[in-house]
């Protein structure tokens, strides 16, 4: 067996602690980045915090850093450095969002006066789940609340009249019956498909719905139009996360007729070294060194942030200048871009580019977009340009604007699409179709 010894050259990038924290901080939010700014500030003595139009205050005085030196040499007690000073605690109050749960409890009290009866409908609304259905058979609710099952009928009949209508079915159909019986729509051919015909709903085969109940397809679809406005799951409305605003990390506005990037720096506090740290050198080794160290981890912060400036200017004045058409006309003038298109052009990594558009939106003349929407790949052949949201827009047109008798099927679709130069398979126009919420044409035929 031959040995030999070879020497060979690499390059390869070392992933320092630094370079984690500046890639995280590309990635932040205009509002990730206020909580992280914050928390560094807690953190590092050595950095210094002002938020825009507020005058900083010198939290870390020469007091302060003897105070820091004696605590590093074991000389101060827990409230070394503070001297009087209330710590003040700003908290946001959380939106109330009931629960349904909560919201029919509140209905009960009201409801039933005696206490008996308001233990079973306790029990009962217990039971429901957060679609608004009774989960529990009325056999067990009974032996539950030591009644008799015509007592747990007469009080879940009272909570099937609280709000939302529909609250307390046992099953679809009589969500459905309570709430067009609350509308005052439960009769006739309505009551029919509520009772007899919702599977044929779902499947959209009104032909047997009219051979069945002796009636013409028109007052068939009449019919299914009055029930589908009913809610299937009435109690999901309650409970909910309440929706998050949107905060746009940068501002697109257009000046003298050219489009202009600022980024949103609204409430963002600004860091800089403290300037009490300029007396460390008069102070024993240790302190010396823990100063030192906190001085370079506020320095690469600092320097961390304005780079995630620089480079989300960068990224979005290049979207900017290659979408112009969207910006003046609308989404359907999108062009395809890609990330590495963006990342060439300011000669970043392509990765750098992913990061900076993260978890970030714009501000446009006609409204808050995710950057990530501008990335879209050509979908044409032969050199064309189209892009996914170019062909479901026309999708969409065309369902919109098709003979609602005579709808068009995906492959009539497709024949459309490539009259346009928009050449899908017809598995690819399904599952814009679906995206977009529309049903098959089967299902989307009115008679």
């Amino acid at each position: 067996m031959e040995q030999s010894l070879s020497i060979s050259l690499s390059q390869r990038l070392a992933m320092t602690t630094q370079l984690q924290q500046a890639i995280q901080i590309l990635q932040l939010s205009a509002q990730d980045l206020r909580a992280e700014i914050e928390k560094e500030y807690l953190e590092n003595p050595a950095l210094e915090l002002d938020y825009p139009d507020t005058p900083g205050d010198d939290l870390y005085a020469a007091g302060n850093i003897h105070a820091l030196a004696d605590y590093l040499s074991g000389r101060g007690g827990e409230d070394a450095g503070y001297e009087g000073g209330e710590q003040q605690s700003f908290e946001t109050a959380a939106p109330v969002t009931y629960t349904l749960e909560e919201e029919l409890l509140a209905q009960a009290k009201f409801a039933f006066p005696e206490e008996r009866d308001l233990a079973i409908a306790t029990f009962i609304i217990g039971s429901i789940d957060d679609r608004g259905y009774l989960t529990v058979p009325m056999g067990e609710i009974a032996r539950a609340s030591q009644a008799t099952e015509a007592a747990v009928s007469v009080v879940l009949a009272k909570v099937q009249s609280f709000d939302p209508a529909g609250v307390g079915a046992r099953d679809l159909s009589e969500c459905l019956r309570l709430q067009a019986q609350r509308k005052g729509i439960y009769e006739g051919l309505v009551a029919a498909v509520i009772d007899r015909h919702l599977a044929e709903v779902a499947e959209a085969d009104f032909k047997a719905i009219a051979k069945a109940e002796f009636c013409h397809l028109s007052e068939v679809q009449l019919a299914v139009d009055a029930v589908r406005q009913l809610d299937p799951k009435p109690g999901s409305a309650y409970g909910a996360e309440p929706d998050l605003v949107i905060e746009p990390d940068v501002f697109v506005k257009k000046i003298d007729g050219e489009y202009r990037v600022v980024l949103n720096d609204n409430g963002v506090p600004q860091l800089h070294i403290s300037r009490m740290y300029q007396q460390a050198e008069h102070f024993d080794a240790k302190t010396q060194k823990y100063i030192t160290g906190r001085l370079r981890a506020a320095e690469w912060l600092i320097r961390s942030i304005a780079q995630r400036r620089e480079t989300i200017r960068h990224v979005v004045e290049e979207i900017v200048r290659r979408q112009r058409d969207y910006l003046e006309k609308g989404p359907a003038f999108l062009h395809a871009m890609t990330m590495k298109d963006v990342a060439d052009a300011i000669d970043v990594h392509e990765s750098t580019v992913s990061r900076a558009v993260a978890n970030k939106y714009a501000q446009l003349p006609g409204g808050i977009v995710p950057l990530r929407k501008f990335f879209t790949a050509n979908l044409a052949k032969d050199g064309g340009d189209f892009i996914a949201s170019q062909a479901k827009t026309a999708i969409g047109e065309m369902i919109r604007g098709e003979d609602p008798h005579h709808p068009l099927s995906d492959q009539k679709i497709c024949t459309q699409l490539e009259a346009r130069g928009m050449t899908l398979s017809r598995r690819t126009v399904m599952k814009y179709r679906e995206h977009l919420g529309f049903p098959s044409s089967t299902k989307r035929k009115r008679y």
